[in-house]
């Protein structure tokens, strides 16, 4: 049914009812803002604006998007989307934005990542990660032509996959964080041209303009310091017709992330205009930033003014004894650093930073022990971050500057179940790693023993497909394949909730997808090593299915990888458990500190899956992929009794593989690499 209005009806001659339906009319009407739509905040109290994530409007008017929280990500979006396409033509409109901003980190000369203004078709961004995504895309969208977003980002950290110019750059973003063109943040004098720096976290407000020109199809972004006029000249510049990148109805706001460095990320005003420019924003109205995160210590300045009068002979003792200090200390903290490190900025940690972490490497705070170094538990003097740092002995620079940018590439990898490598330092004849802490240690304590506390069959089942999830990850997911080559369960480390997280690179290679892997270095531990690698010496994602069917049969079965059956005699779990096979007696192998409390087809499938990821065949051997399709239910493995991989197992244990792996015990771990001395 319809209602009819006569436009030339008074409205005091409408029926209430009436009346109510016009004003539905219209609010429908205006729920897409018009061609000619603008507005201007200067400070965002009592705003309509919707907020997620980190995001929120402090007391005094600040728009906060990022608050301090490790990995946080925040959005702040203007709630009423707008109409980008010319309804005559379908180009995009012109339009303008103008904002203040301001940065603010813990430290002065080092901030977590950047924030960015964007238009998207969208105001969900629950896929988004934090980091170096600015919590704008991810590692499977970014670059995708249907994500039709446009964004400027200013971002404060060099992203090497994203080839970032620098750690202190503004960037136009089409699509993707790989920013088609981006310059120094900074603006050029009107005056001569030339060029003025701005450091971006400087924890100073700033203005930025943001203007697309409809005919000319040209993006001009502007910065300035608060209170100048806007340059005549932008800072930097791009020719792309949005008409092909924006859809017709879209969101504008902005969005931040943080990474593991305490920063905040502030908008102070904010204005927008279509088809002409943004309103100017009131500058006398702006909120305050909030105080500086490093105050003046008073008491070191007092002490200071009383220290400065005394006598000249009490002077050149305070002298001497401050000399005498500093080159004790500079001995003790002493550091090699090369001019290339320079490229690899926060992932590399002062020596000092980790002695004091450490309690100077104190035995207290010894972790474990192993054939590549010592590792202990520290607590980062800055930011009170646990962290675990290990001490990798090398005598040598040659490869060194290779293996130091695997290290970082390492540490970017994102995935829950890996347990994040945060950076290293270098010192004469030692390199250090820097991990993130797990407070349950290795998951090989709680198989054997050394923990009074027994995992029960869910925690060993979640833990094991954990480790698979961070294996396709490794080898299909990220942006290299990675082969990780010492999968085994003392580099499985637990976390507070008992979550399996795979650590512990240190003999990770990494390559291109698509490239064979070549390398003439047999390492890893014996007792996960596949048979392959004696032969060819190439360590492929193959030969980390072979360790990780050692691992599952090693938590399902509470056995190590070589079982002492007597003094002379050792025995392969893999043998064992065919042995058990063959007599129908599969349930005498599960771990007996179970108390036969498990779930028997899940139980059965681990071992099946154990000895399939185990075959002395590389091409006989699951994927990871299959693995986890396997695990979640999704296809059925192969039975045990019928398929002929499982009867082949069994005619190779008198192949010569058993006499090779049975020479070594099973705690040893082989191979070198480069020139560092035990391999990494």
């Amino acid at each position: 049914m319809c209602l009819l209005i006569p436009f030339f009806m008074p409205i005091s001659d409408m029926k209430p009812i009436s009346l109510v339906l016009l004003k539905l009319l219209f609010l429908g009407l205006s729920f897409v803002a018009g061609d000619d739509h603008r507005f201007s905040y200067s400070g965002f109290s009592n705003t309509n604006l919707t907020l997620d994530g980190t995001a929120s409007v402090t007391p005094n008017g600040l728009l906060e998007l990022t608050n301090g929280t490790i990995l946080g990500k925040g959005h702040a979006i203007y709630p009423t989307p707008l109409h980008f396409h010319n309804s005559s033509d379908g180009t995009v409109q012109s339009f303008s934005f103008l904002f203040v901003f301001a940065i603010i980190s813990l430290y002065n000369d080092l901030s977590s990542n950047g924030m960015a203004m964007f238009i998207a078709p969208s105001k969900n961004f629950t896929t988004a990660m934090p980091v170096q995504f600015l919590g704008l895309l991810n590692s499977q969208n970014n670059g995708n032509q249907t994500n039709h977003i446009f964004a400027v980002e200013l971002d404060t950290f060099k992203n090497m996959e994203f080839q970032d110019i620098n750690d202190n750059h503004i960037g136009i973003d089409i699509n993707t964080l790989h920013s088609m063109q981006s310059h120094d943040a900074g603006f050029y004098h009107d005056e001569n041209g030339t060029f003025q720096g701005l450091g971006l976290d400087s924890q100073e407000a700033m203005q930025v303009w943001v203007d697309y020109h409809r005919e000319k199809t040209q993006i001009n972004v502007t910065m300035a310091p608060l209170g100048m006029a806007k340059p005549t000249r932008p800072t930097v510049s791009a020719n792309s017709d949005l008409s092909t990148v924006l859809t017709d109805v879209a969101y504008i706001g902005f969005t931040a992330a943080m990474g593991k460095i305490n920063t905040r990320h502030y908008v102070l005003g904010w204005s927008f205009g279509m088809n002409r420019p943004a309103p100017a924003i009131n500058v006398t109205m702006l909120p305050k930033l909030p105080p500086l995160p490093h105050p003046k210590d008073r008491r070191r300045l007092l002490a200071l003014e009383i220290v400065l009068p005394l006598a000249t002979a009490a002077l050149i003792l305070s002298v001497a004894a401050v000399v005498s200090l500093l080159v004790r200390r500079n001995l003790r903290y002493a550091e090699l650093r090369d001019d290339w490190e320079v490229e690899f900025g926060p992932h590399r940690f002062s020596y000092k930073d980790l002695f004091r972490a450490t309690q100077g490497f104190d035995d207290r705070n010894l972790l474990g022990a192993g054939g590549f170094g010592r590792v202990y538990r520290g607590v980062l003097p800055r930011n009170k971050l646990m962290v675990a740092v290990k001490r990798v002995s090398h005598d040598s620079r040659q490869g060194m500057k290779e293996f130091i940018a695997e290290i970082v590439s390492i540490g970017r990898l994102q995935n829950p179940n890996l347990v994040q490598l945060l950076g290293y330092c270098r010192r004469h004849g030692e390199l250090l790693l820097v991990y993130d802490y797990m407070p349950n240690g290795s998951l090989d304590k709680y198989l054997y023993g050394e923990v009074d506390n027994t995992l029960r069959w869910d925690q060993r089942f979640c833990i094991i497909r954990g480790i698979a999830s961070a294996l396709i990850y490794l080898h299909e997911e990220w942006e290299k394949v990675v082969v990780h080559r010492d999968i085994k369960a003392s580099n499985v480390l637990l976390d507070d909730e008992l979550n399996g997280r795979l650590g512990d690179f240190g003999l990770a290679r990494l390559y291109d997808h698509g490239v064979e892997h070549e390398t003439t270095h047999v390492v890893g531990t014996i007792g996960y090593l596949a048979p392959e690698l004696a032969r060819t010496g190439k360590a492929t994602p193959l030969s980390d299915v072979f360790a990780f069917g050692i691992f599952i049969l090693e938590v399902t079965c509470g056995q190590r990888p070589i079982m002492q059956r007597t003094q002379d005699k050792q025995v392969m779990l893999v043998d064992w458990v065919l042995e058990h096979v063959q007599q129908g007696s599969l349930a005498d192998v599960i771990d007996t500190r179970l108390n036969g409390r498990y779930n028997v087809g899940e139980a059965y499938l681990m071992l099946k899956l154990g000895l399939l990821c185990s075959h002395p065949f590389a091409s006989a051997r699951p994927s990871m992929q299959q693995v986890i399709q396997y695990l979640d239910g999704h296809i059925e493995p192969p039975e045990l009794t019928a398929h002929q991989s499982f009867q082949a197992l069994s005619l190779m244990q008198n192949e010569g593989f058993d006499s090779y792996i049975m020479a070594y015990p099973s705690s040893t771990t082989i191979g070198t690499v480069s020139s560092i001395s035990g391999g990494r």
